[in-house]
């Protein structure tokens, strides 16, 4: 009796379940540059457009279509709106009120964060709940009866209740987030500070400012464009022509009888906007630095 070889019967073919994961990923990756792509024209299109219009005629815009380009690339509108509409002056206006706000926002917001988290003292819960109640309270409440107290102390006519009503509005915020920041720092730094004989001062500013300027710049980047994008409380507190702001300036381009200057309104919104953008980026990238640096390094 003799035995007979016999072939294993073949198993049917099956792709590999590693072969469908390049094309996942694949469709994956088509999907997010989709929406990249879409988030990307969705802001640079009323950009390019803002820009475009800002070459456009006056009878351009009333005649033409919206999308439609402008036929000649000349700057007389932004000549106009640089001159004739005072927008050098508006743009002076809201540096000299933006800069000295931000300025004591930010000390006095970073002063008070870290006396509130890091400085051990009876009632200082109590306190930071009173500027956490302080971002409750709707700036429109406030206008007129900070408007009357400018008034009869002689401020109105200058930029000060400008500052004065910047600074106050941006503190609530500015010091819950340093306290919260502070409250992450690990207090052996400024155990190991005093045991080495640092006063208070000497340990806000040689430790605690250089290991949050993290938070400094953003922070700083965020109270900026509340202040200089503001309308409500410089239109409030600016009663003569030459203290108005960009925000309140470009209300000027607007006639007695409605009719609208659009070629120097859009060349006046394109440099308020170009401008803070490039700032923007500028700030953005110096925050990106100095989170990738360490927020210890000091």
């Amino acid at each position: 009796m003799t035995d007979t070889l016999t072939a294993p019967p073949r198993k049917p073919f099956t792709r590999p379940p590693t072969a469908v994961l390049p094309k996942s990923r694949h469709v994956r990756r088509l999907v997010r540059d989709a929406l990249v792509a879409l988030l990307v024209v969705i802001e640079v299109a009323p950009l390019l457009w803002l820009l475009l219009s800002s070459f456009k005629t006056q009878s351009e815009f009333v005649n033409d279509p919206a999308w439609s380009l402008p036929k000649s690339w000349g700057l007389h509108n932004y000549t106009e709106a640089w001159t004739t509409g005072h927008v050098a002056l508006y743009i002076r206006n809201s540096l000299m009120a933006t800069v000295p706000s931000l300025a004591l926002i930010i000390l006095f917001g970073v002063a008070a964060g870290f006396a509130l988290e890091v400085m051990v003292w009876r009632g200082r819960h109590r306190v930071l709940l009173a500027f956490l109640l302080g971002i409750m309270v709707p700036s429109q409440m406030i206008l007129l009866p900070l408007f009357r107290i400018y008034f009869q102390t002689g401020l109105s006519g200058t930029l000060a209740p400008l500052i004065v009503t910047y600074t106050a509005a941006g503190l609530p915020l500015t010091v819950f987030m340093m306290a919260t920041y502070f409250r992450s720092i690990p207090r052996e730094v400024f155990e190991a500070a005093t045991l080495d004989g640092a006063s208070i001062l000497r340990a806000f500013w040689k430790i605690a400012f250089p290991m949050v300027r993290n938070a400094v710049f953003t922070v700083g980047l965020v109270q900026f464009f509340f202040i200089w994008n503001d309308l409500l409380i410089s239109l409030t507190f600016t009663t003569d022509d030459d203290l108005r702001t960009i925000q309140v300036g470009l209300l000027n381009f607007t006639g007695q009888y409605g009719e609208t200057a659009y070629g120097p309104l859009f060349a006046a919104i394109s440099i308020n906007v170009i401008g803070a953008l490039v700032l923007y980026l500028l700030i953005n990238q110096r925050i990106i630095k100095g989170l990738t640096a360490g927020a210890v390094k000091g």
